[in-house]
């Protein structure tokens, strides 16, 4: 038994479905720039924004949008879990082809974990806007 509400698991199971068909439609979108098939990539990318907007109106309604520095710690939180957690055990029952993906997911993260430390650091010392 799931330790969410229901409504909770499904804003979840809704996000997911919509995050992960907004980067399908942007992975298309680039297909079809290098294809030369620019109107049909604007496209993909609208339709992508769209799928955004879905996935973002079930983080909000599920209450994942909080406050800058809980935002950042998540986000710190998430990344580090992947990257220290998740891929390294992927890694280790792929093959070589696919080791090297996440290895470079892995190594773009870590640019991202130091983008949101310094995120974090500014938004410590400021009141404002970063």
């Amino acid at each position: 038994m799931s330790r969410l509400p229901r409504s909770l698991e499904h804003l979840k199971t809704g996000f997911t479905a919509e995050a992960a068909s907004a980067a399908r439609f942007r992975a298309y979108a680039k297909r079809a720039e290098s294809d030369g098939k620019p109107n049909l990539a604007a496209k993909w990318l609208e339709l992508a924004a769209e799928k955004d907007s879905l996935a973002i109106l079930q983080l909000e309604a599920a209450g994942q949008v909080r406050a800058d520095q809980t935002n950042v710690a998540d986000a710190l939180a998430e990344e580090r879990y992947e990257n220290d957690v998740l891929y390294p055990k992927m890694i280790e029952s792929v093959e070589d082809s696919t080791q090297k993906v996440f290895e470079t997911v892995t190594a773009k993260q870590d640019e991202a974990i130091e983008e949101l430390e310094d995120l974090r650091q500014a938004l410590q010392s400021s009141s404002g806007d970063v």
